[in-house]
């Protein structure tokens, strides 16, 4: 007897469960130009294989590699909301960059992961965009990455963002901290606003306050410029540094903040007193302060407040140091001292 047909029964395809193969085909080709820019002579293979191919330089005798991996955080909420898409992919390589540098590691090759429900490929491009001129800024190659559409998975119009970077440094100049001492100076890198970090709380001051973020708010820049402004990526300025004085640590101003970020490279026995007055506050930070009333303590283990990049050198360094990052296009200040520490008290002062 002849089966009834199913009238459910009628082919399906990938793109009717959601996934567009040649939107990610399209996205492929559109990064490739910007990609391409970012190669260095080591790397093996271009866009589009299995796998990415580089090998170490032949100017390192023991070679190190040291590898990050970070994303973008509750930032990218704000990214949606305002349709801003151009700058987290900086923020995304920034933070990993950013990361291996203070162990001395210069940045071989990045690599990214963009999940989302629906791409839309006119915003994932911008995004890559945003990788590809990151890794320009740090010196590193874009060599792949991967793009998941998987329907159910996002709210349409969003995505999630994770970055993976590898760097190598010659063994016997791995920047660990271990040497530094009572009476070195602790110097302050500017940092281009809140970068990545603290962004959930960013979030609860607009909802609390409601501000209008396209309004004029420091000079010529609204406040959503502001709070989008990029992380700033200090890997070719303390590279440089690094080949003409001894950096004894430094530390990336990322989540914790100040207080937190710190005493992860100072050995146990010194603390690292810092000033306040001694740097520029940028006006968001005063407006996050006033409009959360948020504690001076819990902005220092919160934000950056406008230090991006610590770096300790010796006193007698200090001078040259500070004078050749400013050449290098860097802000910097004379933010405090290290000095040997009391007991158990918390190795980072900010007063």
């Amino acid at each position: 007897m002849k089966q009834p047909q199913n009238p459910n029964s009628s082919s399906l395809s990938y793109r009717d469960a959601g996934v567009d193969i040649d939107a990610g085909d399209r996205l492929v080709e559109n990064i490739k130009p910007f990609a391409k820019r970012t190669m260095r002579p080591e790397v093996l293979s271009g866009i589009g294989g299995f796998g990415g191919l580089v090998e170490i330089s032949k100017k390192y005798q023991e070679p190190v590699l040291v590898s990050g991996t970070d994303g973008v955080g509750t930032k990218l909420k704000l990214a949606f909301e305002l349709n801003r898409h151009d700058t987290v992919g900086i923020d995304l390589v920034g933070m990993s960059v950013n990361d291996i540098l203070v162990q001395g590691a210069e940045p071989l090759f990045f690599l990214d992961y963009f999940a989302c429900g629906k791409l839309d490929v006119d915003a994932a491009t911008e995004v890559i965009k945003g990788i590809a001129l990151g890794c320009e800024q740090s010196g590193c190659a874009l060599i792949g990455g991967e793009t998941a559409e998987m329907p159910g998975m996002y709210p349409l119009g969003e995505y999630d963002l994770a970055g993976f970077a590898v760097g190598v440094v010659e063994k016997s100049k791995i920047i660990t901290g271990a040497h530094i001492q009572a009476g070195d100076v602790v110097l302050g890198l500017a940092a281009n606003g809140a970068h990545s970090n603290g962004y959930s709380l960013v979030r609860k001051i607009i909802a609390r306050s409601q501000p209008d973020l396209n309004a004029k708010f420091d000079g010529e820049r609204t406040l959503a410029d502001c709070i989008m402004a990029p992380t700033r990526i200090y890997v070719k300025p303390l590279l440089a540094l690094m080949q003409t004085l001894t950096v004894k640590g430094m530390a990336h101003i990322t989540g914790g903040g100040l207080t937190e970020n710190v005493p992860r490279v100072l050995p146990a026995n010194v603390v690292a007193d810092l000033d306040s007055k001694t740097w520029h506050t940028p006006k968001l930070f005063e407006w996050l302060r006033a409009e959360g009333n948020v504690a001076a303590q819990e902005m220092f283990r919160t934000f950056n407040c406008g230090i991006g990049m610590v770096v300790i050198v010796s006193a007698a360094d200090a001078a040259r140091a500070i004078s050749q990052l400013a050449a290098s296009g860097e802000t910097v200040w004379q933010i405090g001292h290290i000095r040997a520490r009391q007991g158990d008290e918390h190795q980072t002062q900010v007063r």
